[in-house]
């Protein structure tokens, strides 16, 4: 069993842990939609998606202080919750398909993303410009991580 990466939008963090907590259901309790991807890993891959999609360098990427960022209790077993930035919500909101696609061959790329086939990669972009577009400028995206 591998690690477990379920993307949501929620109204601010405290939904967000809300939402991570609830026990009643496999993952987070998401009334706006949950995209669970096993396997896709924000750290490595929306920092290169996000410079792709906007034209920030990844450097300026990853010094927003909402990328990635811890927003759940640092619990060594997990899970773990982090924030993604609002301009990558808005960048995949607003991105074509093929806009996606050369993203995702961007990442594909990569040390982290070499063998990997960017169509699939292209495919949970696709997914989570879908779960952006629903959360709009209100919702915040948010990752929870489990083993």
């Amino acid at each position: 069993m591998g690690n477990l990466y379920d993307y949501y939008a929620a109204t601010g963090d405290t939904q967000a842990i809300a939402l991570s907590e609830d026990e009643d259901v496999a993952g987070p309790a998401d009334p706006f939609g949950l995209i669970g991807l096993k396997g896709v890993m924000p750290h490595g891959i929306l920092g290169i998606v996000e410079s792709c999609l906007t034209g920030r360098s990844e450097e300026q990427v990853e010094a927003d202080p909402r990328f990635c960022e811890l927003v759940s209790e640092d619990n060594e077993d997990g899970p773990w919750l982090v924030s993604l930035t609002d301009t990558l919500r808005d960048a995949l909101a607003e991105a074509t398909p093929d806009r996606l696609l050369e993203a995702a061959t961007a990442w594909t790329r990569t040390e982290d993303g070499a063998d990997q086939d960017p169509e699939l990669m292209a495919d949970f972009l696709e997914r989570l410009a879908g779960l952006a577009r629903d959360a709009g400028p209100q919702r915040g995206l948010y990752c929870r991580m489990s083993l």
